[in-house]
């Protein structure tokens, strides 16, 4: 990937990007090995990557959002209602302001949000993420439609309890611009970057957020590098079974090389274990591989288990509080851990 679509930032741009003066900026910059080397020096000053700035201010413990990413290459594997119960555990129980970009076409994730009714309004007037990847498609000269502040849906989730999740939709007409956006044509130097779309869009809403959790599709496409583009992470929730665990390895391998393309780290968080039956014999056994083989990401200890008020949660039905959403029976405490468990993985590999 050609490092001249990464947004370039001065000391002034990183002393506002760290709410310091650049004095501040100008010790760190003397004293602090960590402190990323600038690409170039010019008369007016050095200058920096803006991810690489981002990167080293989350290691200072400065105000800069975490964005994950969840991805698996199958599908049914509880990946959606993962990242809906994180943000709403990481919103209500631990009182983070959560983002939640739904880049998969299938649109689960933003009508559980929001419900079908709401969906269908915004995907009429052109407010979802399809509207944003279409305008990379249009002829030269053509307006760009995408409206992020309108698009934007605040404080989403049908739980009363849950007040600080915000949402970018998706669209089913994701799934027709998908093959297109990988043969579109990337510019003048390299300007029109396919799988800079979305951090070109979001760039300048990212920190006004805690977390941002990327939810995207089933597929190591461009709609999905576009989610790795902006991601510190990644989490893989899965079945333990042989299936749904089969394609961790390419994911890993696909994200190392986007990565190492990136020149910027996409750490590997970890592995969410869902629908875990404890019976079952398969179940432990895939368990005890994953958690045996140190080329993988690490296992989450919190196993998310196989309920129906957890496979009811994917439905989009008005709640007081998240115990009612998602049970009694010690779901709501599985993931009240998992989302601690989560924020404890993410603050760990920020430094």
């Amino acid at each position: 990937m050609d490092q001249s679509s990464d947004e370039l930032v001065g000391l002034y741009e990183v002393a506002e990007m760290a709410r310091v003066s650049r004095t501040v900026v100008a010790n760190w910059r003397a004293r602090d090995p960590r402190f990323p080397r600038p690409i170039a020096d010019l008369r007016s000053g050095p200058v920096f990557r803006s991810t690489q700035i981002r990167r080293y201010l989350k290691r200072r413990k400065k105000h800069m959002a975490h964005v994950i990413a969840t991805i698996n290459l199958k599908g049914g594997v509880g990946k959606t209602t993962t990242t809906v119960a994180l943000a709403e555990f990481l919103s209500s129980e631990f009182g983070k302001k959560v983002l939640v970009i739904d880049l998969d076409p299938q649109t689960n994730l933003t009508t559980v949000l929001i419900g079908e009714e709401r969906w269908e309004k915004l995907n009429d007037a052109g407010y979802t993420l399809h509207t944003l990847f279409l305008d990379a498609l249009r002829a030269e000269g053509e307006p760009a439609l995408f409206d992020l502040d309108k698009t934007l849906q605040r404080g989403v989730s049908p739980v009363r309890e849950v007040r600080s999740v915000d949402l970018l939709p998706s669209s089913l007409d994701l799934i027709d611009v998908q093959d297109r956006l990988a043969s579109m044509s990337s510019g003048r130097f390299y300007s029109n970057n396919p799988t800079d779309l979305l951090w070109r869009a979001v760039k300048r809403i990212l920190d006004d957020y805690d977390y941002v959790l990327v939810d995207c599709p089933p597929n190591l496409g461009i709609v999905t590098l576009n989610g790795l583009r902006i991601a510190d992470g990644y989490i893989i929730p899965t079945i333990p079974d042989v299936l749904s665990t089969y394609g961790i390895p390419q994911i890993q391998g696909r994200v190392r090389a986007f990565a190492d393309d990136l020149q910027e780290p996409i750490a590997e968080v970890g592995i969410v274990v869902t629908k875990y039956r404890n019976q079952s014999t398969l179940h432990n056994n895939t368990i005890r591989r994953l958690r045996g083989d140190d080329k993988l990401p690490p296992v989450f200890d919190t196993l998310v288990p196989e309920a129906n008020s957890i496979a009811a949660s994917a439905e989009h039905a008005g709640t007081s509080t998240l115990r009612q959403k998602y049970g009694y029976a010690g779901q709501f405490d599985v993931f009240r851990d998992l989302a601690r468990e989560f924020i404890q993985q993410v603050d760990e590999e920020a430094v």
